[in-house]
């Protein structure tokens, strides 16, 4: 029987059991694609990781798995990765910056530390690709279980991806966010078959109060959702919910139905309307440590 280690960490946050919990495996050699879908099925958890050795000048490759399938990107896999790099000495206390190789190429990740202890960490994404607009308003709030009412007049429910495609909804509430329920052919119908849907609202003390349903990546729902994050900071720009200036703190929290609240930092340049960079960040936490055996 081999044994492969890995390491239990909370994602998007400072706190035990809170965020979004993550698997991380360091040593994965030997594991071929199936049985990291296998695994991650068994773990559970929204994503793990399986972390190799680099191929293509960045400092390791990175595998990203949910219960149903591989992505190419995302956020909070990426950010709790870099935690337990660090935890594992992989990352040298005081280092800047790291580069993992993904599905979608490089991808930064900028570094900022306590002492010896890394305290935060932000992945640049890539810029953004806005898509499809759901025109049919009425069809929308059927599919996702509220009333017309319930939509932001003046804000289309529209299709961004800085590397995977999300659907975004903007709500009057954080009552119609927590009581949004997916008629998943529905949705599919009305938006071109993106089920992944992203729902927030501007109302709280947060730049947003949000919640993300991905059934068609086997993830019911998301406590935290850092691949989603950066396209929503350039949704908000881009339909000025935000100023230029407000973009670049923003704040998203998200889980909260749940009971695993996560604080998705959010940071968006821009020069003239024009997107320059995007980043997400947060805190990790480490909760525990385990090996797998077959």
């Amino acid at each position: 029987m081999r044994t492969y280690r890995y390491l239990h960490l909370d994602v998007f946050t400072a706190t035990p059991f809170e965020g979004n919990q993550l698997a991380v495996f360091p040593e994965p050699q030997g594991l071929d694609t199936s049985l990291m879908q296998t695994i991650t099925r068994e773990m559970n958890f929204s994503e793990c990781t399986f972390i190799f050795p680099p191929e293509r000048g960045g400092d390791r490759r990175m595998r990203i798995f949910t219960p149903g399938s591989e992505l190419p990107m995302a956020g909070h896999p990426t950010i709790g990765s870099t935690f337990a790099l660090a935890l594992e000495g992989v990352i040298a206390p005081g280092r800047r910056e790291f580069v993992f190789e993904l599905g979608v190429g490089p991808t930064p990740v900028s570094l900022e530390w306590n002492q010896s202890d890394l305290a935060f960490a932000w992945m640049t994404q890539q810029l953004p690709e806005f898509g499809a607009i759901i025109e049919d308003r009425s069809a929308l709030a059927a599919a996702i279980g509220v009333s017309e009412t319930d939509l932001v007049p003046g804000l289309p429910a529209q299709v961004v991806s800085c590397g995977l495609p999300f659907l975004f909804v903007a709500l009057v509430s954080r009552s119609a966010v927590d009581r949004v329920e997916l008629d998943r052919r529905a949705l599919s119908r009305c938006s071109a078959g993106i089920d992944e849907a992203f729902f927030f609202t501007t109302e709280g003390e947060e730049t947003v109060y949000s919640r993300m349903l991905a059934p068609g990546l086997g993830i019911a729902e998301d406590p935290a959702t850092g691949g989603a994050s950066g396209p929503l900071g350039c949704y908000l720009l881009h339909h000025t919910v935000v100023s230029p200036e407000a973009a670049r703190t923003m704040l998203s929290l998200q889980g909260v139905a749940m009971k695993r609240p996560s604080r998705i930092h959010i940071s968006i340049d821009s020069e003239q309307d024009r997107i320059t960079r995007v980043r997400v960040g947060g805190q990790s936490v480490l909760v525990g440590r385990g090996e797998m055996g077959f």
